[in-house]
């Protein structure tokens, strides 16, 4: 089996990332989260329902890829504007 969490990004459509791509969605955020932090994760959307809001990650690691992969998430929220 793996482990998921499945985030609300809702309140960070709207912005947009230093490369310059605007976060409109949950796909946008996945997608920007990949090309530039460099996490992968999967839209919301693709899961329907209540899901479009959403980012689901996997924790199907080791604790320290885990680590190193929220910091990635956190740096690459705080880089948005």
């Amino acid at each position: 089996g793996a482990f998921y969490v499945f985030p609300d990004v809702s309140g960070l459509f709207g912005k947009t990332t230093p490369k310059g791509t605007r976060i409109k969605d949950s796909a946008d955020f996945a997608m920007a989260l990949l090309e530039e932090g460099h996490v992968a994760g999967v839209s919301g959307e693709e899961f329907g329902g209540c899901g479009k809001n959403h980012l689901r990650l996997s924790f199907a690691c080791s604790e320290g890829e885990i680590r190193k992969g929220m910091e990635r998430v956190a740096g690459f929220v705080k880089s948005l504007r």
